[in-house]
């Protein structure tokens, strides 16, 4: 039953990772960056590593995804401001 679970989520992560690098959109991209992130927690979770699960929560999914998301929206709001 494990070895499904591990399976099907590894899978999902391969999936979302090639969505990620394949989609036009930044802002989604990150959004699928995040989602792999939290994929790859539920696999150490499983491999009874939860000390790297938390890591990678905190650090990995939801710090780098805040540092992405500003500096899109901060290039964003560059490039509006010189085109105006």
């Amino acid at each position: 039953m494990i070895g499904i679970l591990i399976t099907f989520v590894f899978l999902s992560i391969i999936s979302v990772a090639l969505y990620a690098i394949l989609s036009q959109d930044i802002t989604q991209s990150v959004m699928l960056f995040m989602a792999v992130g939290l994929g790859c927690v539920v696999l150490f979770f499983i491999f009874q590593a939860p000390d790297v699960a938390l890591t990678e929560a905190v650090i990995g999914t939801g710090l780098s995804t805040a540092v992405l998301l500003l500096g899109i929206r901060h290039t964003s709001t560059n490039e509006q401001e010189g085109e105006s």
